[in-house]
């Protein structure tokens, strides 16, 4: 079977819109108290990293997507460019539910959760703009930060070993399914 292309429209990034994925945090007011507005975060398996990542050549197209179990992440651009992200919804088990049978294909990752591999329709990518960043939630399969730029720099919040021990990714071309690019 020969892998193809699906053409994914990007949907701006709302609060409303990315809600199943997790959160778009926008400017507030200086001295504003916490609230439902602000990233609800879980840093709590870890020691946080707070760095700016410079990316060069990502196309508006992926073949691969990553989720952390450990982690909420949060990514945004420096100078408020436009960016897009490929994503899923969280798609991790309860290691309880595994006990009780399987329901479809359920992986267990390499640091030791289980869950089940993305579904091709599932996959959603959004447009980030302006002066905003995202809260990906426990799970989200995301692909990017994908851009039109040669290059651009964006702050990154996750654990200080997300990339080393909470990083399961899915091969879509492994799984003779599909790349996907954005149409935009």
């Amino acid at each position: 079977m020969e892998s193809k292309a699906v053409k994914l429209r990007a949907i701006e990034a709302t609060p409303e819109s990315f809600e199943d994925y997790g959160q778009v945090i926008e400017a507030s007011p200086d001295g504003e108290e916490f609230g439902p507005q602000d990233a609800q975060l879980d840093l709590s398996r870890g020691i946080p990293r707070f760095y700016i990542m410079s990316i060069q050549d990502q196309p508006l197209k992926f073949s691969s997507i990553t989720h952390h179990a450990s982690v909420t992440q949060c990514l945004g651009s420096i100078g408020g460019h436009d960016w897009y992200l490929g994503v899923a919804r969280p798609s991790i088990m309860d290691p309880k539910e595994v006990q009780n049978g399987p329901c479809g294909e359920i992986v267990q990752s390499k640091s030791g959760h289980f869950y089940v591999p993305p579904a091709v329709d599932d996959v959603r990518v959004f447009r980030i703009s302006g002066p905003k960043f995202i809260k990906l939630n426990l799970g989200t399969w995301h692909a990017g930060p994908l851009f039109k730029a040669e290059t651009m720099d964006f702050y990154n919040l996750e654990l200080s070993n997300t990339n080393v021990v909470d990083h399961t990714t899915h091969h879509f071309i492994k799984a003779n399914e599909v790349f996907f690019s954005i149409d935009d």
